[in-house]
């Protein structure tokens, strides 16, 4: 074997092995909210990183350029938790209900501020994409287009108490960018205590195992044979089974026909 047949084959190595370790740092996407690791390390929650409201950040002011002096841009965000922003005195053209993202234009005009929110991202349809290496996930949120709107990256910090958003950039050729800090994006961060596949099966097991030791003890009596000692069910049970089969049958002259418990 030549040494350049070697080395492609270490490079098609070494692509396939990240390609697989790429794909397994992923998430899958459960709901609007919520991605389980690909490599089973746990779960990111998303409902988990807003204050009482669901809002990561509420009327917070965006640095944007080539805007005028006597406006501002602010930005509401929920991570998880939809909202309609019309609490504002002067809503002109409010596109902002059941949305995760509004941006708040308000200018001061006439001796009066008017303001004119804009929806900037859906829950519905957000597409997730995890990177394993940065412990970043990136959640993108459309409205009414297939581009989207809004894009939040949420990086994993366990050493926080709380989320919170680190920088915003808003600009006319690229989609809104949120970066997020919070200990909620690390798998497992802030569970909350859901109960996962393997937990249901888990209690489901116990359950089944108790009731059998239970009905076991109830139901079944133990004797003695020539083979050792065996257990067989008490004559009552079959009885029980009898009277209850007999229970539902209907009401007809032929239910003497039915066979009768010895008892």
């Amino acid at each position: 074997m030549s040494l350049q047949t070697v080395l492609a084959l270490s490079l098609g190595f070494c692509t396939f092995s990240s390609s697989l370790s790429a794909e397994k740092s992923g998430c899958f996407k459960v709901n609007n909210c919520k991605c389980i690791m690909k490599d089973g390390s746990g779960v990111i929650s998303l409902d988990t990183m807003g204050d009482a409201s669901g809002f990561l950040g509420h009327c917070k002011p965006v640095p944007t350029e080539n805007v005028s002096v006597n406006a501002e841009i602010l930005l509401s965000f929920s991570p998880c938790q939809p909202f309609s922003h019309l609490e504002d005195l002067t809503v002109t053209g409010s596109e902002c209900t059941n949305v995760a993202a509004c941006l708040i234009v308000r200018y001061h005009r006439l001796n009066r501020d008017i303001s004119r929110c804009m929806s900037y991202g859906r829950h519905d349809g957000n597409e997730f994409h995890y990177n394993g290496t940065l412990k970043t996930l990136s959640v993108s949120y459309f409205a009414r287009s297939e581009r989207p709107l809004t894009v939040v990256h949420y990086h994993c910090d366990p050493n926080l108490s709380r989320s919170f958003i680190l920088e915003q950039k808003l600009s006319a050729e690229e989609p809104l960018q949120i970066w997020v800090e919070s200990p909620c994006a690390c798998p497992n961060g802030c569970a909350r205590g859901d109960l996962g596949l393997g937990t249901i099966l888990l209690i489901g097991l116990s359950l089944s195992a108790a009731a059998y030791f239970i009905v076991g003890s109830c139901a079944l009596r133990p004797f003695r044979s020539s083979s050792g000692v065996q257990i067989s069910p008490e004559h009552s049970v079959w009885c029980t089974v009898c009277f209850l089969c007999a229970e539902r049958q209907p009401n007809t002259s032929h239910r003497t026909h039915l066979t009768p418990c010895d008892c």
